[in-house]
């Protein structure tokens, strides 16, 4: 069973950046392949989508933080990012990276319901 693994969180203050990283933890998982997303949850809310990318590198963001987070992935290494910019106090979060391996046609991206594979997040905190 494929695993995923996200690192890189951490608390930073208002402002600053953080890179987050997500690998599978098994071989056999071929990134370029699949399309692959960011989520967030903080305790007592449901988890939202924060960013997500197909396999041709179409992206797309939460209203939420668009034009402050990107997201990528190097497929040749199997390595997903997310680099955070311009953090807020409401981007604390625990972020999850995911995977969509068994879509058919485009990937819709920001869907939970869509995603196959998940990690055990990282958590990120911002300070004000």
């Amino acid at each position: 069973q494929w695993q995923l693994e996200e690192s890189g969180g951490g608390s930073v203050e208002a402002g600053g950046s953080l890179t987050l990283s997500c690998e599978p933890t098994a071989s056999g998982f071929t990134y370029g392949r699949y399309c692959m997303a960011w989520f967030r949850q903080t305790p007592g809310k449901e988890r939202e989508p924060v960013a997500g990318v197909d396999t041709s590198g179409r992206t797309d963001y939460a209203d939420s933080v668009r034009g402050r987070f990107t997201i990528s992935k190097d497929d040749a290494n199997n390595i997903l990012y997310l680099q955070m910019n311009n953090l807020k106090p409401e981007d604390t979060a625990r972020y999850y990276c995911a995977a969509d391996v068994y879509y058919t046609g485009s990937c819709r991206l920001l869907e939970d319901e869509d995603m196959d594979y998940w990690g055990r997040g990282t958590l990120v905190t911002i300070s004000s």
